[in-house]
């Protein structure tokens, strides 16, 4: 008897997506959780590790940086053979991790997004201070979609951020460093919970508003989002349909979070919204 042949949909080559950042041995942030959106959004995921983190639901207890070398040499080989459509960034912990990664992405014409992950929601600093002024030289200038917490954005502009004007004001200075686009996450206030500010070169700033869904299981959220945003950017969308449809991602993962383990649960990445 023949074998079954595969179908024109399973023999069509799917988009195909590079994440760049740090580890979570927990699975719910980091590279798993952008593997894992990339899956569910089916693009298939490449990576490129930059840290190993040691981290469950209860916080980070260990980070171990590899070498700028190692990360380089990572991304060569992913770009080398597969025609990757869009990338994303996470942990990059200090000067030479980011300086690496931006020499890497220069010569591409597809979008990066760039997540600057410096500080978690909570506060939590992810990074080493040198680092942010790396940031500003090497990478916003890069970035077709820079996607800070308030904590980052701060960091990044140089502005106090206290209530929706001052997002405003923050992503414009963001702009102003070489960034074609920039969506401030607003989870960080409460007054601004489930509202993101977009601002576009080509486009006056809007405020996205979604539902807040009343969960502490929230761990990834933030990379969850921009692997989403990255996944509709690789199969076509335009920037502002993707960082919607992400949202729309990111809202369901959150409806059906998972309340693993004894602190903060991830996002469930295979919701029923899908």
């Amino acid at each position: 008897m023949a074998q079954d042949q595969p179908s024109a949909a399973a023999m069509a080559s799917p988009a195909i997506a590079l994440t760049i950042g740090g580890s979570d041995s927990g699975g719910g942030a980091g590279i798993q959780a952008d593997l894992k959106t990339f899956t569910a959004l089916k693009v298939h995921g490449c990576s490129a590790l930059s840290c190993v983190t040691a981290q469950n639901t209860r916080g980070v207890s260990r980070v171990d940086a590899l070498s700028p070398e190692a990360l380089s040499a990572q991304i060569e080989a992913v770009l080398s053979d597969l025609p990757v459509a869009a990338l994303k960034t996470g942990m990059l912990l200090n000067r030479g991790l980011i300086a690496a990664t931006a020499r890497a992405l220069a010569p591409l014409a597809i979008p990066k997004l760039i997540d600057p992950v410096m500080v978690s929601r909570a506060g939590a600093v992810l990074l080493e201070p040198e680092a942010i002024q790396a940031y500003r030289d090497h990478l916003l200038p890069l970035a077709d979609l820079l996607t800070p917490n308030l904590h980052e954005a701060r960091l990044l502009s140089g502005l106090p951020i206290a209530a929706a004007a001052d997002v405003e004001r923050a992503a414009e200075a963001l702009r102003r460093q070489g960034v074609a686009a920039v969506l401030v996450k607003g989870g960080g206030l409460p007054e601004l919970r489930g509202r993101d500010y977009l601002l576009a070169a080509d486009a006056p700033g809007q405020w996205l508003i979604g539902p807040v869904i009343d969960t502490p299981h929230t761990h990834g959220s933030g990379c969850t989002l921009g692997a989403a945003i990255t996944a509709h950017r690789a199969r076509g969308l335009v920037l502002a349909a993707a960082v919607a449809a992400g949202k729309t991602f990111v809202e369901g993962g959150l409806r059906h979070a998972l309340a693993i383990g004894g602190g903060q649960g991830p996002l469930c990445h295979w919701h029923p919204l899908l």
